[in-house]
């Protein structure tokens, strides 16, 4: 990718509760917008957002991104395993509450997202994760921001 094309922002989209805080974000700064999904779903008809819509299947989606990542772009997923092979890329990876994933701490997620899966599937833990709220909006908005700025920068990704 050259310094003259946009950024990329990618949406892993089927449960992302922040897509409008994305486009809002990158029109400000004139990147573009993948909302990518198993299923068709409304996106703003807007040059600079595009809608795609892959197979279904488990993983095709996350493939799809993954695929296409790089150090000029941005992942927004609540999905671990997604979120290791984007860091891996180089990319900036969010989940939708703000948090970063970066190669010092996607270890760490994987691990505890494994161990997480292991208590569920034994009857351990029964509960999720706690509500989407608010906060969770303003950090979103907030680190959508920065990643973009440091991309601009040229700072890697999680400096």
């Amino acid at each position: 990718m050259t310094e003259a094309e946009p950024i990329a922002v990618y949406i892993d989209a089927d449960a992302c509760p922040v897509k409008a805080e994305v486009y809002r974000v990158a029109e400000r700064h004139g990147c573009r917008v993948f909302v990518v999904s198993n299923s068709p779903m409304m996106v703003p008809r807007d040059a600079f957002i595009e809608r795609v819509v892959v197979p279904s299947g488990p993983d095709v989606a996350d493939d799809w991104i993954a695929e296409r990542a790089t150090a000029r772009d941005v992942v927004v997923t609540a999905d671990i395993p997604l979120a290791d092979r984007c860091v891996k890329a180089g990319a900036a990876v969010l989940a939708p509450n703000g948090k970063s994933f970066t190669a010092s701490s996607i270890g760490m997620a994987l691990a505890t997202r494994n161990l997480m899966d292991q208590l569920r599937g034994s009857g351990e833990v029964t509960g999720g994760p706690r509500p989407f709220g608010p906060r969770d909006r303003s950090e979103f908005l907030g680190a959508l921001d920065r990643a973009i700025n440091r991309i601009k920068r040229g700072v890697a990704p999680g400096r």
